[in-house]
């Protein structure tokens, strides 16, 4: 058997025993599932939106990038009450940031009874227009775990200097929401970064003295191509330091059902990525 066929095997069975984990039995009280997901232009086009509320239900709270408008959450949120015992709830950012011709909202879903919404922390500051969408924080609290969680949908570019120059600007943008509330140190930083978790971009990031660390490992491919998983550009970030609620269980959750190209038209073009967290107790 090919090297390349081995690791193709180990994802599917990785994607599997995730996807069997999420749906199987009931989340224990002490564990929350903290996703991010690229909705691939969420409220415009055409969009399997019962598809989408099935590939999202599972997890406590997703953080969504590329989301065009307010319309297309309060669509996925009704479709997803139609097949969930819950009661979601949601918030958007308050304008969306990008170019003169192409703008995007971050936003949070959330299922109401096990999730609080705290606060908006608001965009990252970004005078000097480093990024091409400035990030976006909002704090929650899930049981006894508190945390601020940013969303970031890093520039594809033309080049991928574009994208590697983002990413070194990520130390700034966890200190400036660390700095925000001295109380408040779980920092988690989501969303579709363009990049692989390990590459050079985010060495300095990654040696920060609060021991950065990525969630997913970077071998598990989160975009969608027309004849398989393509890339690994979706991951979180948070301190190992301060986040020890987090014991290294994530992944990604295939929703494919074996289409790809379907997948990719009317749903997304990447998968949702997750973290479990323990809430049992709060290590701020």
């Amino acid at each position: 058997m090919s090297k390349l066929l081995k690791r193709r095997l180990l994802l599917v069975l990785i994607l599997l025993n995730l996807f069997c984990l999420l749906l199987s039995a009931e989340t224990p009280v002490s564990q929350a599932y903290i996703a991010t997901f690229n909705t691939l232009r969420l409220g415009k086009g055409v969009k399997d939106y019962s598809h989408l509320a099935k590939s999202v239900e599972p997890f406590d709270i997703i953080g969504l990038v590329e989301v065009m408008n307010k319309k297309g959450v309060h669509k996925l949120l009704s479709e997803i009450e139609k097949i969930s015992d819950e009661k979601w709830g949601y918030f958007i950012s308050p304008y969306p940031v990008g170019t003169d011709e192409y703008k995007e909202y971050y936003a949070y879903i959330y299922k109401k009874n096990r999730v609080e919404f705290i606060r908006s922390d608001g965009f990252y500051p970004d005078f000097e227009d480093k990024f091409i969408r400035e990030p976006f924080g909002a704090t929650f609290k899930i049981e006894n775990f508190d945390f601020t969680y940013v969303l970031l949908h890093s520039i594809y570019g033309k080049k991928i200097s574009q994208r590697q120059f983002e990413a070194n600007q990520l130390i700034d943008v966890y200190t400036y929401f660390q700095n925000l509330d001295e109380k408040e140190n779980d920092i988690l930083i989501g969303g579709d970064f363009n990049l692989s978790a390990n590459d050079p971009s985010f060495k300095n990031f990654l040696s920060h003295e609060d021991e950065i660390i990525y969630a997913l490992d970077p071998s598990i491919k989160t975009t969608i191509g027309t004849k398989g998983f393509a890339n690994s550009y979706d991951n979180i970030f948070l301190s190992k330091k301060y986040t020890q609620e987090f014991k290294g269980r994530s992944g990604a959750l295939d929703i494919t059902r074996g289409d790809f190209i379907k997948t990719r038209k009317e749903v997304s073009d990447h998968l949702p990525i997750f973290l479990i967290v323990d809430t049992e107790y709060d290590d701020d």
